[in-house]
């Protein structure tokens, strides 16, 4: 790994685009950076002078990138000792997920595709294994979404979005399985905060009335349609994701970079 090495896609053209941020730009091709050099968790990167030099970037908006990249959980940034790339986000098996690019709409696309795999497995066999206690678990939190998104509370929506698939992952009775979907909504979640800024993808409301009914198929035993439904809640995510992507990427108006870390 050498200071020299210029990364494709150079940032002065981040700096200058109209539609985005330098420092979200800066961030991705530090991302791109990463998986081009192989760098795995733990890894030391270079300096932020350094980084700077290699993207081509100004200093200060390379260090924006770095906080909001240690924000999301893909650096670890140590006073004194240097920037590394952080432990693995996903809580999955295969590093290779060090290197998911949250701003690629190739590799959203992908993630979601492995979503409907995973949730749609998971749905259907809450349905065939849920007690009790699990159902009311999975109606509860489907319906506080359904309250939130009533009330445009996208913090409290997101809180029982998280719960909801939570519980379905939980009345599967497989805990590979619930490990796996909270691993990938959570590489999910970088992609809202790199690129959304705390706004939402697509319509609440919409995704709430989608954990209704399957909470229902659910509390039914009905499989087959808690499978169905969650494969179409995932699919209908998508759509809206990829709008929203486009609209964000393609349209005037961009976003000012951030005081500091999201959340903060």
């Amino acid at each position: 790994m050498g200071d020299s090495t210029q990364v494709p896609g150079k940032a002065d053209d981040a700096t200058s685009h109209p539609y985005r941020p330098g420092y979200e730009l800066v961030a991705e091709q530090l991302l791109n950076y990463i998986a081009q050099e192989n760098l795995r968790p733990g890894d030391r990167l270079p300096t932020e002078q350094g980084l700077a030099q290699i993207l081509g970037a100004s200093r200060n908006v390379t260090r924006e990138a770095v906080k909001v990249l240690a924000a999301i959980g893909r650096l670890n940034v140590r006073r004194g000792a240097g920037i590394f790339v952080a432990a693995s986000v996903g809580g999955l098996l295969d590093d290779e997920l060090s290197h998911f690019r949250p701003t690629s709409m190739e590799d959203v696309r992908m993630l979601l595709d492995y979503r409907k795999v995973i949730e749609s497995e998971t749905a259907r066999r809450a349905a065939s294994h849920a007690t009790p206690i699990e159902v009311r678990a999975i109606r509860e939190s489907a319906e506080s979404s359904l309250t939130a998104a009533t009330m445009n509370d996208v913090d409290t929506f997101a809180k029982a979005d998280a719960a909801f698939h939570d519980a379905v992952g939980a009345a599967s009775h497989n805990v590979f399985l619930r490990s796996s979907v909270a691993g990938v909504r959570r590489l999910a979640s970088q992609s809202d905060v790199l690129l959304f800024h705390g706004d939402v993808p697509g319509s609440l409301e919409v995704a709430a009335g989608q954990h209704v009914a399957i909470a229902e198929a659910v509390a039914a035993g009905a499989a087959d349609l808690a499978e169905r439904l969650m494969v179409e809640h995932i699919a209908t995510t998508q759509s809206q994701f990829e709008k929203k992507i486009r609209d964000r990427l393609f349209s005037p108006g961009a976003h000012a970079a951030p005081e500091g870390p999201p959340g903060s």
